[in-house]
């Protein structure tokens, strides 16, 4: 399926939207003052160690401390992590498990210096997740400084290139490299002078990040950024275009030329491919992709049959309820729910790029009685996640009917990136009814007039909260206002939401 990437650029953000088949298939924001930190490395500082939980937070100069679990160690993971950790990555197993365990409050002190990587960005209230076990990405390889392993992608499932391509790199290492290295999936057809070029560039970078870490300024003290992963727009050149893509358009002359200057040094195959848009339309509304981010903003998702998918996002998970709509189908209600089960799956695997949702999600499909049915819906979820670049894992129908699946997190969703929680009903996504705030207000009101020995009570209040204690409930009011045997006044404030209100003691 050939694809087109498109780059938008402003001094505030880059945009990046993935067309494929027609239809956006994934889209990315990156804002200049909140730039993603997966892949920075820090000389940070230990702040606190948690024996309890195995883990420790350390400064690393945001806003709040990272994490860092002791299964993220470098060094426990040598020695075998305790609580059952397993290694990010492959190393040496056999040697970890022939040794003992070591916890964390004998590897990390408070106040001590630590080089760290972030794996996973703060999201929410939670601060960013951090690992000792760096890596450094490059077009076609991932440096791993501090592990000898050779590994392989596992997007590249056939077992004899697995093997070819892990042979031929062994032979390009240099004989004095203590560090390892994993072929990422770009490496497949790549030829041995292109993997020496990337192997240098790496070996070079890492040379780099040591000297910033080594090296000291008088009176600066940890935590200080060593190393950052590249812009948006040289990612998508690094890890985004593939054979498949056809052309990455970008609308900035500047950053244009320093994508073909990026490419000219370390991919200079895809030079031909880099195409500046210099179009009178914004090259987002030619190709789109504009309404596209707001429908990733909707909570419903409209099928083409009539069907339609209900998102909800929580901190803990994503629930994503299918619904036949208004589709009714041309032979029974089972084919039906076949066909509306089958364009959903369809339709969620590309809505989990679009929003970037990550975490646990829980799909409710509707219900199948036909186990082959089932089965085939499962597959066709497994066949539309098989091209997203995040790693996913379904889970299959539960008891209840409902597929689990995770969806590797490593950044905010787009709504988190674009939108923040409503002024008015502070994220619930409903407000309390004029009536229930009235009700609200005349409690209020006989709890102040016993507190309290006012001439007058005043309450400020919404246009829909006034309309209604002038009309519906101003029976209620006038019998307060007896019962307390003082005046009460509503005076309407246009600039309250509905649920605002204020009472005012005269």
């Amino acid at each position: 399926m050939n694809e087109e990437i498109l780059v938008n650029v402003t001094p505030q953000e880059t945009r990046v939207a993935v067309i494929a088949a027609g239809q956006v298939q994934e889209l990315v924001v990156e804002r200049a003052l909140n730039r993603g930190l997966v892949g920075n490395i820090y000389v940070g500082k230990v702040a606190r160690v948690l024996p309890g939980m195995q883990s420790a937070f350390v400064e690393i100069g945001l806003e709040r401390a990272a994490f860092l679990h002791v299964a993220d160690i470098w060094e426990a993971r040598r020695h075998g992590a305790p609580n059952g950790g397993e290694a990010r990555r492959a190393g040496n197993g056999d040697a970890a498990k022939s040794e003992p365990a070591r916890p964390i409050e004998r590897i990390l002190a408070e106040g001590q210096p630590v080089m760290v990587q972030v794996v996973k960005d703060p999201i929410g209230s939670k601060g960013a997740r951090l690992s000792t076990q760096l890596s450094v990405a490059g077009r076609l390889l991932v440096y791993l400084p501090q592990d000898p392993h050779i590994g392989v992608s596992q997007r590249i499932e056939d077992e004899a290139g697995r093997a070819a391509l892990r042979g031929k790199l062994k032979e390009l290492v240099p004989p004095d490299e203590k560090g390892g290295f994993i072929l990422r999936t770009l490496a497949e057809g790549a030829s041995e002078a292109e993997l020496s070029a990337d192997i240098a560039y790496l070996r070079q970078v890492w040379r780099d990040i040591q000297g910033r870490a080594a090296g000291s300024t008088p009176g600066v003290e940890p935590p200080r950024l060593v190393y950052q992963d590249l812009s948006l727009a040289e990612r998508v050149l690094r890890d985004m275009v593939t054979e498949a893509t056809a052309a990455v358009r970008v609308d900035s002359r500047e950053n244009f030329q320093k994508l073909d200057a990026f490419a000219q040094a370390y991919m200079p195959a895809l030079r031909g491919r880099l195409e500046h848009y210099t179009g009178e339309r914004p090259l987002f509304e030619l190709h789109n992709v504009e309404p596209e981010i707001e429908k990733a903003l909707a909570r419903r998702v409209d099928l083409k049959s009539g069907g339609t998918l209900v998102i909800d996002q929580t901190e803990a998970m994503t629930t994503i309820d299918v619904n036949t709509g208004g589709y009714v189908g041309q032979r029974n209600f089972d084919d039906t729910v076949f066909k509306t089960n089958l364009e959903a799956a369809q339709a969620i695997a590309r809505q989990l790029r679009l929003r970037n949702l990550g975490g646990i999600i829980v799909v409710d499909f509707i219900d199948m009685d036909s186990a082959e049915h089932r089965a085939a819906v499962l597959e066709e979820l497994g066949r539309a996640l098989a091209r997203d670049r995040t790693r996913t894992t379904v889970s299959g129908f539960t008891a209840l009917g409902l597929v689990e699946m995770t969806r590797k997190r490593t950044r905010e969703s787009l709504a988190h990136v674009l939108c923040e929680p409503c002024a008015a009903c502070g994220g619930r996504g409903e407000v309390k009814t004029a009536r229930t705030v009235c009700y609200e207000v005349l409690r209020e009101i006989l709890r102040e007039a016993r507190a309290f020995d006012a001439k007058e009570y005043r309450v400020l209040a919404s246009p829909p909260v006034y309309e209604m204690f002038q009309e519906e409930e101003s029976g209620a009011l006038a019998m307060l206002s007896d019962f307390i045997k003082k005046p009460v006044s509503v005076q309407v404030e246009t600039s309250y939401s509905q649920e605002q209100y204020d009472i005012v003691l005269l």
